[in-house]
């Protein structure tokens, strides 16, 4: 009596076992990786939250002249109150605008001279410096989902299930000159 069909059962039900294994893998794998994305998102709209909320600190502080202080309140508000389609846009705008405020000759020696002044300093330059970070980490969390999500055994099995595909935040996020 001949057993060699035995051997074949095994053999194959080791394959299936190692093929749903590996793409268990994966599915962990690019579950992890939505869960990172998702994680790097909400600290990067904290750190968001956070420098507008300076920004807006700042330009109640009565450290500026009116106008710097409306124009700085103006687009602190502008960046808190934004929608999804328009935060890109109005991040950028505050960003333009805290460098427009701060980057003036003089301005920092004469804020530091005031009262309060180089606390604000110090708390907006930390803020501005995590959105920074923040963004960058955002961006590389979703470039790796979307090379995970290009692989064929991703696509083929619809392994990332209904998630959307995510998208990178450009911001114009350069710090002001303290």
């Amino acid at each position: 009596m001949s057993y060699d069909w035995i051997i074949d059962v095994l053999f194959w039900v080791a394959v299936v076992f190692l093929v749903g294994v590996y793409v268990s893998w994966r599915a962990t794998r690019l579950d992890r990786l939505h869960v990172r994305v998702e994680t790097a998102r909400a600290a990067l709209d904290a750190a968001l939250v956070r420098r507008a909320a300076v920004a807006l600190e700042l330009a109640a502080s009565r450290l500026l002249d009116p106008a710097t202080s409306l124009v700085l309140a103006t687009a602190a508000h502008e960046a808190r109150t934004a929608d999804a389609d328009a935060r890109e846009f109005a991040e950028s705008d505050l960003s333009r605008a805290l460098r427009a405020v701060v980057d003036q000759p003089g301005f920092a020696v004469a804020l530091g001279e005031k009262g309060d002044g180089q606390d604000v300093l110090d708390e907006l330059g930390s803020a501005a410096a995590k959105v920074v970070y923040a963004r960058r980490f955002y961006n590389s969390a979703v470039a790796s989902a979307r090379v995970a999500r290009r692989k064929l055994l991703i696509r083929v099995l619809p392994l990332a299930g209904r998630a959307p595909l995510p998208d990178f935040f450009e911001i114009d996020d350069d710090a002001p000159r303290l």
